[in-house]
């Protein structure tokens, strides 16, 4: 499947997690196409002073990879910036947030992906 650019959905979230800002989602895959190994696969875009408030993730996991601009993130209470080329991964159970730090949108590809708990239970359901 070849998807451009202009045919990926985009979405708007307002306040995110509690945070500030509305985030555009641009969907490279929806979670119905990704055979229950996840919930997110997106490139996540946060204007300057805009943030996804601080969140527990329970039976997944996410990971951000940096593209463009600059982020303020919390992981499990620990403050870091990160930039392009930079990643992040909150395993199950722990909590994150992501704020923009600079004065550009900042662009980031997410993925929330399904813990081995809950993916088991997901495809159990499925053939149920």
């Amino acid at each position: 499947m070849i998807r451009k650019a202009a045919q990926l959905p985009l979405s708007y979230e307002d306040k995110l997690k509690n945070g500030t800002g509305t985030v555009r989602l641009r969907h490279i895959l929806e979670e119905e196409r990704g055979y229950g190994a996840g919930r997110l696969f997106a490139v996540s875009i946060i204007p300057p002073g805009g943030c996804i408030g601080r969140h527990r993730h329970e039976g997944d996991f996410e990971i951000y990879y940096i593209m463009k601009g600059k982020a303020l993130v919390v992981d499990n209470g620990t403050e870091d910036t990160l930039g392009p080329g930079d990643s992040m991964v909150c395993f199950d159970g722990d909590e994150h947030s992501i704020a923009n730090a600079g004065d550009c949108d900042l662009e980031y590809i997410a993925f929330i992906l399904y813990s081995k708990n809950r993916t088991e239970e997901r495809q159990n359901e499925q053939y149920a």
